[in-house]
């Protein structure tokens, strides 16, 4: 159904010549400008026409690659879909909006036709024309515009039932982006939680290492210096201790005599 549109689509602005290149384009990848001339049957140039035409309206996208032997640009294209349904959703309104203003006309006003050479006149040229042909001579008549109005109520069904087929294309291509944005989404969402761990690493690592710096970075003099400073208070309680005994010694012989 999808391709049924773009079909239309093309051949509104291109042509029915080019409608072969609806398969080719409507496809996720992009595609080679000369395959694409190749499998139409046409030159490259032709190929080109056809895509700007299509382009001008923004239809298709493209993209460049220079080829690395040669050194001249290839072009790949493809369609735009959501941009394609877009543009038919609006060309069938405009069509829509144009019928409906036909009908009311046909409605409301009167037509004269000459019957002789198949021409058609509003009212006011009719008159102005006194209602009969310049080219034939031939008197007007009143035109009966109930067939024509039928054709155009027809006209109007079809462009619905179109409409309908275009908004369900529409809510498909929606869905689709929408599940591809999620899937982008859910990525840039990994690639930070790895990002964030990997800085949590990393500053996980200099913080260990600043730790072993300040462990290296301790004197070890200090630590004979406080080993020195407990060696002296041991040295000047033994000696405290020795002066208290030979106190105790002296207060003993004096007591004996």
């Amino acid at each position: 159904m999808l391709s049924d549109l773009l079909e239309e689509i093309v051949i509104s602005i291109v042509g029915k010549p080019a409608s072969g290149i609806v398969d080719l384009l409507n496809t996720p990848k992009y595609v080679n400008e000369f395959i694409i001339a190749k499998k139409l049957g046409v030159t490259i140039n032709q190929t080109r026409n056809i895509l700007y035409k299509i382009s001008d309206y923004g239809l298709v996208s493209s993209v460049r690659k220079k080829d690395k032997k040669k050194g001249w640009y290839t072009y790949f294209w493809r369609f735009e879909i959501l941009k394609c349904l877009e543009f038919l959703k609006e060309h069938l309104a405009k069509n829509k909006k144009e019928i409906t203003e036909e009908i009311v006309l046909r409605k409301s006003k009167v037509f004269y036709v000459c019957e002789s050479c198949n021409l058609e006149y509003s009212e006011d040229e009719s008159l102005l024309m006194d209602f009969t042909c310049d080219e034939c001579g031939e008197v007007f008549t009143v035109k009966n515009n109930s067939k024509l109005i039928k054709d155009l109520d027809k006209a109007l069904v079809k462009i619905d039932e179109k409409s309908k087929v275009v908004e369900a294309e529409l809510e498909k291509e929606f869905l689709k982006l929408g599940k591809k944005k999620d899937l982008e989404f859910k990525k840039e969402q990994k690639e930070k939680d790895k990002k964030k761990a990997l800085q949590k690493e990393q500053r996980a690592i200099k913080n260990a290492l600043k730790k072993k710096d300040l462990t290296k970075k301790v004197s070890p003099k200090k630590e004979v210096s406080g080993k020195k400073s407990k060696s002296k208070k041991v040295s000047v309680k033994k000696k405290s201790l020795g002066k208290k005994v030979i106190s105790k010694k002296k207060k003993k012989s004096k007591k004996k005599k």
